[in-house]
């Protein structure tokens, strides 16, 4: 085979960024079949495979992605492949725990069925459990309409019963207090007076700021001052993660994970909350602290995700527990259509669409009032794969995609 050493070492990357950086041999000799390689050669080719997939799995993610971003045009995209990656670490009985966070900031779109569905079609395969817990905890961005229409959307993609239970963040509060109080208390976690520029002059300097040292006792009085109606005002006072001394502390190579920020106070009046609560998690309190919770065993992501994942295993570390299998896919990047749920808000806001279903937008409401069938989306998805890949097109080469995968429903 030409060039197979590039071609093996391709697809070895390819596979281990699909499943959680380990490449599986099995797997990449399947690929290799597909180039050509024929069954009666593979003994002579099995020991450069291994050392091959060796070398692969002995990188970083991002070492293995900025390697498959060289070697990309060795694979195939095998775009009309069939059924989805298998994924390690299922249990036969249990099946797999999965999740979709979406934020009631505006309408969920086709962005979010690409990178979303992909966990809804595993607990069909496996059987299990999949949650689309509505990530509500910031009550500037939380839109009321968002709610029903979330589920509405959720109930077309996913199907009622495939879906097993709707959870609502904002209703979880208390769950992610205790959380909070058990880091501080476990020294891993401190509330921060410092204000944000001082802050990041710290984080920049790789110096400590004068609230981590703390005594737990100070750390728990300022915690409880959080939420106190006359304590700390808004801006005032933030609970910051305090990055382990094994991860390097303050002094982290990786300037995301120095003492990231888990809550703040939020005094605007939350639409299911009311003024209830002043003290709102941040995602990487609110996500680890479910994920524990509800027992997630896979976690698929945007690969622009990476440093929150990280950020979130730490957080796992802490506990004692081991963090999901998690795994990272790539973008579909339109040339010609907004996703963004900021924009598409402020434009209905504006007049310019009538609303969520206007037939002009990306958005679910709009693809199922146009017709399309969700199963046409799934066949797209599982297509794709755990790829890492971006992928550029333009909505008129994308919906043809899907037009001809719904031909045959």
């Amino acid at each position: 085979m030409k060039n197979f050493t590039n071609i093996a070492k391709a697809y070895a990357l390819k596979n281990a960024l699909a499943h959680g950086g380990k490449a599986a041999q099995g797997n990449v000799i399947s690929s290799l079949f597909h180039e050509g390689l024929k069954k009666e050669d593979v003994k002579d080719v099995a020991k450069e495979i291994s050392e091959i997939i060796k070398e692969v799995n002995s990188l970083s993610p991002e070492e293995q992605e900025k390697e498959f971003e060289k070697l990309a045009k060795f694979t195939d995209e095998r775009e009309i492949r069939e059924g989805l990656d298998e994924l390690p670490g299922v249990d036969a009985k249990k099946g797999v725990v999965m999740r979709f966070r979406p934020a009631p900031s505006g309408p969920l779109h086709v962005g979010h069925l690409i990178s979303n569905m992909p966990s809804e079609l595993y607990v069909k395969k496996y059987g299990g459990k999949f949650y689309v817990i509505i990530d509500d905890t910031d009550p500037s961005t939380t839109l009321p309409e968002s709610y029903e229409n979330i589920k509405k959307d959720c109930d077309w993609a996913f199907g009622q019963g495939s879906v097993y239970k709707y959870l609502n963040a904002s209703d979880r509060l208390e769950i992610y207090y205790k959380y909070a109080k058990q880091l501080i208390e476990k020294d891993a976690a401190y509330v921060c007076t410092c204000l944000p520029e001082e802050f990041k002059k710290f984080s920049e300097a790789k110096q400590d700021c004068p609230c981590r040292n703390l005594s737990k006792k100070e750390v728990l009085a300022r915690w409880k001052k959080m939420h106190d109606k006359n304590g700390y005002k808004e801006g005032e006072a933030v609970l910051r993660f305090k990055t382990l001394k094994s991860e390097g502390g303050m002094k982290h190579k990786n300037p995301a994970m120095r003492d990231f920020p888990l809550a703040r106070i939020n005094l605007e009046k939350h639409p299911k909350q009311g003024k209830k609560f002043r003290v709102w998690p941040l995602m990487n309190l609110a996500v680890p602290v479910d994920d524990m919770e509800l027992g997630m065993t896979h976690i698929i992501r945007g690969k622009d995700h990476r440093d929150n994942a990280e950020r979130q295993r730490i957080f796992f570390e802490v506990f004692g527990k081991k963090y999901p299998y998690a795994f990272f896919i790539g973008r579909i990047k339109f040339k010609d259509m907004e996703l963004s749920k900021r924009k598409i808000t402020a434009a209905i806001k504006e007049g310019k669409f009538s609303g969520w279903e206007d037939e002009r937008l990306p958005t679910v409401a709009s693809l199922r009032k146009r017709g399309f069938k969700p199963e046409a989306f799934a066949k797209f998805v599982e297509s794709r794969g755990l790829t890492e890949v971006d992928k550029v097109m333009d909505s008129r080469e994308f919906f043809k995609v899907i037009e001809n995968f719904g031909k045959g429903l």
